[in-house]
């Protein structure tokens, strides 16, 4: 994928100069800070624009997009449904045979002689669940994140693209990525964590950020209605304590006023690990349920730490490997031809 998706660092003059400038201070400190691989090609985009706003959606075009991959799937053949709802999958005599739903204020039914889930780390437990699978949703991850700031007397990293340089330190458990809440997402944020911090809004272009992702551990999880429950273990505590001094120190080295850096609430950026490779699933990612499989984030079986995306493509290309050549074995049942229930709405 890396070649195929041409995932590669941006050119040095695209990383940004204050990001630059973090990432430089954190080598200063001994850290392995290195250019982040992006799924970023400039050439795509008439006029390359990326900035801290890129985190709400690509507006230049310079972004790959997992949508491609559907619009060649369509071009292919395949039928894709937009504004269906899953309820549940259809199981008999321990074999899912199909996909309950709603489509339009319509049910539907399709039959189908294998099922893949892939609606994300908090929509496939609940499916699940809704399909007699008790245990999907207990525990998940999140790759709990956190946002250190500081105010510099230079010009931020807000216009920079975000993530351009990363460190991990795989011994704490945390990534390190020079990032910062778009413009008007700061004061937002920053209102969770108290009356006086969105006041320091009008700074948010001479403000510097540091992103630590923290490989959290298993812990809370999501419930059958998608409710989440997630906290931080005491070692999570205890190692984003460490990660945020460190965030601290690197921002201030890169001439941050040591009275006027602080991190942001929480936040959950990869809610995933709710049916786990290994306990809920085989390697193969079927569940107990013979012919229903899963591929989306939720099979992680521990936090990655890591942008979640090729990790999960590489896993589908897996699975879609497997079930070919499963479909081609000896006495493999042909496809069942896909049915909607009585008075359903045709797919459009």
């Amino acid at each position: 994928f890396m070649h195929e998706l041409h995932i590669a660092p941006l050119a040095p003059e695209l990383r940004g100069v204050a990001s630059t400038r973090i990432a430089e201070a954190g080598s200063e400190l001994g850290m392995a800070w290195e250019p982040q691989p992006k799924f970023l090609q400039p050439r795509r985009a008439s006029h390359f624009d990326c900035g801290a706003r890129c985190m709400l959606g690509c507006r230049c075009g310079a972004k790959w997009n997992a949508a491609e991959f559907a619009d060649d799937a369509v071009a292919a053949g395949c039928e894709l449904w937009t504004g269906a709802l899953a309820e549940r999958v259809l199981v008999e005599g321990g074999h899912a045979v199909g996909v309950v739903g709603r489509r339009k204020r319509r049910s539907f039914v399709v039959e189908a002689e294998r099922v893949v889930v892939a609606a994300g780390g908090i929509g496939t437990p609940v499916l699940l669940r809704q399909s007699g699978l008790a245990g999907a949703g207990r525990g998940m991850t999140m790759d709990t994140t956190v946002m250190v700031y500081g105010h510099a007397q230079e010009k931020g990293n807000g216009a920079d693209p975000p993530m351009t340089w990363s460190a991990p330190d795989d011994e704490l458990g945390v990534l390190y990525s020079t990032l910062i809440d778009p413009w008007l997402m700061y004061p937002i944020i920053l209102a969770l964590k108290g009356p006086a911090y969105p006041l320091t809004w009008h700074r948010w272009g001479r403000t510097l950020g540091v992103m630590i992702k923290l490989k959290d551990e298993i812990s809370g999880g999501v419930d059958e209605r998608g409710r989440v429950s997630k906290g931080l273990t005491p070692n999570d505590r205890a190692r984003l304590d460490r990660a945020e001094e460190v965030a601290g120190r690197i921002l201030r080295r890169a001439g941050c006023d040591p009275g006027r850096v602080f991190s942001t609430p929480l936040r959950g950026t990869h809610p995933s690990g709710t049916v786990r490779i290994g306990e809920m699933l085989s390697t193969d990612l079927e569940t107990e349920v013979r012919n229903l499989y899963v591929c989306d984030a939720s099979v992680f079986p521990e936090a990655l730490g890591r942008p979640t995306v090729l990790t999960i493509l590489s896993l589908a290309r897996r699975l879609a490997a497997h079930l070919i050549s499963a479909a081609g074995e000896p006495g493999a049942q042909r496809s069942r031809r896909s049915t909607l229930s009585a008075g359903a709405a045709p797919p459009q």
